[in-house]
């Protein structure tokens, strides 16, 4: 069965933007063909525990004999591998906490990133290479090219980073901009361009979800 893997990590609840957006992708992708699947990993709800061991982020011939990873530690991460290997496609909610990633996220993200298995060690294409990744990420100011503060994004690039570059999945990034004008007062003047930039994001991941 062809499936679509949706990611949530917001902790905001009610007040998520990221989560709206990846349920109206999910849906717009399962209405696009018959036969299709969601299957849906809450990070916030059941998170991934970090890495124990850095034998996690090698494959068993590279580890070194210190580095024991235990049987249910290396379920888990297969479990985590094949999830991602076997979707169609992978939408992922990763709003900006403090600039950064979720926590959670990152360790669901360190658990798929494993030299000589998902990234081979020999240069070869690995498991994930060619997967469709959309990453939803709002955030509470605007970091584009074009603003001073586009520097201060530490969520999209490392993910594109990671997920693309690395691991060879092909990631198209949609992000809404000033969040957090309906909460800090010096942000409202910043309230009109939030409204665009919402309606602009779930435009775009309507017109994603139609190509894949």
């Amino acid at each position: 069965m062809t499936y679509l893997l949706a990611i949530d990590c917001s902790i905001t609840g009610e007040d998520s933007v990221s989560r709206p957006l990846v349920a109206e992708f999910s849906r717009a992708w399962l209405d696009a063909a018959d036969g299709r699947q969601v299957r849906y990993r809450d990070l916030a709800a059941d998170p991934v525990p970090h890495l124990t061991t850095a034998g996690l982020h090698y494959a068993p011939a590279m580890r070194r004999a210190h580095e024991v990873v235990d049987d249910a530690a290396a379920a888990r991460q297969q479990e985590l591998i094949d999830e991602v290997a076997g979707a169609h496609a992978v939408v992922i909610g990763a709003p900006m906490y403090n600039w950064s990633i979720p926590s959670t996220l990152k360790a669901w993200i360190d658990h798929l990133h494993v030299l000589g298995t998902t990234v081979p060690a020999d240069g070869s294409t690995g498991v994930f290479h060619g997967i469709p990744v959309i990453v939803v990420s709002p955030r509470g100011l605007a970091y584009d090219n074009a603003d001073p503060t586009a520097a201060g994004d530490y969520t999209v690039p490392p993910i594109e980073k990671v997920l693309g570059e690395s691991m060879g999945m092909k990631v198209t990034s949609v992000v809404v901009d000033y969040t957090l004008a309906t909460r800090m007062p010096p942000l409202a003047e910043h309230s009109g361009a939030a409204d665009a930039s919402l309606a602009a994001a779930s435009a775009e991941l309507a017109r994603l979800a139609s190509t894949l």
